[in-house]
């Protein structure tokens, strides 16, 4: 049977995040492995009245086909939460998608030809670099500081003629790093300069509970870019509703072609109740009851590392989004770690498969969104003695 499949599907591999979480069934084990919202933020009870109200309303326009291009009450709904952040969108030139995920797929299949160099950041994305592997790029990696991208490194792949460059500047993930307002007008000077195409993925930027918010590598980038956003983080990541912004017209115009050729549409009735619940619900003191969550949890998981985790094991300490960081000693694998975690009912996910070039052998991104102040202590704690067991 392989002989018939693609060739390129020999490049790409299950996510193994995907892949942890099977694994991290059992109820016993406290799992700092999957980057899950809580749950407990869920505006159930809104989008639960949201929904009637569509239904009531306007219920068989829900469950007809609709445009790709995505609900324009919506898209403008979209526009008007980025001007208030202080950046001019129209709303036709924002893309309603299937989650963020699927703009990298639809990217990638109008950008990427087999061999094409693609920069993205060590560690990326692991959900990019499996939908880019696809069409088989050639991956260059630049090494992420505290405040962001190593410039020498980033503008050498420029010069060495790179396409695109795929990047998280709020928040990444794995890392939790945030690019500071210098880099991102450097990173912009640079892209200007090589006319490289930026696709910036910001599912997180609305997750800043420390520090100021900064504005968006695009909105500095003067030369074709692209920018993506994602309701998953700040309302129902099961309804599946990102978004891709581009000014420039026949990008817009091919990542349309390209999202006709792989569903038609985003879902018509989860658009109609995404945008019931954004025309009825303050998002805006939804957000904040996230961040307030998300920022004491990210609080008590810092403090438990420094209070159970041995000497030797270095974190990120990040200002807002789902994720930070561990390195640990040189020469300590993680994915043996992980073998002995398990066994004392606690996960994480390696930090191995964010690296393209197979290294980050000792290091790990721990979730704090998904778990309570008591979980995260005991879970941590439990961390702890598996690392001093596996030091020893």
């Amino acid at each position: 049977m392989e002989e018939k499949f693609a060739r390129r599907m020999s490049t790409v591999h299950r996510s193994f995040i995907r892949e942890i979480l099977k694994v991290t069934a059992d109820p016993e084990i406290i799992s700092f492995a999957g980057g899950l919202p809580n749950p407990e933020l869920f505006p159930v009870a809104s989008m639960d009245e949201a929904s009637r109200q569509v239904f009531a309303e306007i219920g068989a326009s829900a469950l007809q086909y609709s445009t790709t291009e995505g609900d324009a009450g919506l898209r403008k709904i979209i526009s008007e939460r980025y001007a208030k952040r202080g950046l001019e969108v129209d709303p036709d030139s924002i893309l309603v998608t299937t989650g963020s995920q699927q703009i990298l797929d639809i990217v990638a299949k109008v950008f990427l030809d087999k061999g094409d160099k693609v920069v993205i950041e060590r560690p990326g994305y692991l959900g990019a670099i499996q939908a880019f592997s696809i069409f088989e790029p050639e991956f260059v990696t630049i090494s992420l500081e505290n405040d962001g991208p190593n410039l020498e490194e980033l503008e050498a792949a420029f010069k060495d003629g790179a396409k695109c460059f795929y990047a998280v500047p709020n928040f990444q993930n794995p890392s939790g790093v945030s690019y500071s307002l210098e880099k991102r007008q450097a990173v912009a000077e640079l892209l200007d300069k090589y006319d490289v195409l930026f696709i910036e993925d910001d599912p997180y930027g609305e997750l800043r509970f420390m520090g100021e918010d900064m504005p968006s590598v695009y909105s500095f980038c003067k030369k074709p870019s692209i920018l993506c956003g994602s309701f998953s983080k700040i309302a129902a990541p099961g309804f599946r509703i990102g978004w891709v912004v581009t000014e420039e017209k026949t990008i817009y115009d091919k990542l349309v072609v390209a999202k006709q050729a792989s569903d038609l549409h985003t879902s018509t009735v989860a658009q109609a109740i995404m945008r019931r619940y954004m025309e009825t619900n303050d998002i805006e003191a939804h957000v904040q009851l996230i961040k307030d969550r998300y920022g004491r949890q990210r609080a008590c998981m810092v403090e438990m590392i420094g209070k159970y985790f041995p000497e030797g094991v270095t974190i990120t300490e990040p200002e807002g989004g789902m994720f930070l960081w561990a390195t640990l000693p040189e020469g300590v694998s993680a994915m043996d770690l992980f073998d002995v975690a398990i066994k004392e009912k606690v996960a994480f996910v390696p930090g191995r498969p964010f690296y393209v070039d197979g290294s980050g052998e000792n290091t790990l991104r721990l979730n704090f969104s998904n778990s309570d102040e008591k979980r995260i202590e005991e879970g941590i704690k439990r961390l702890g003695n598996s690392i001093r067991s596996f030091l020893k």
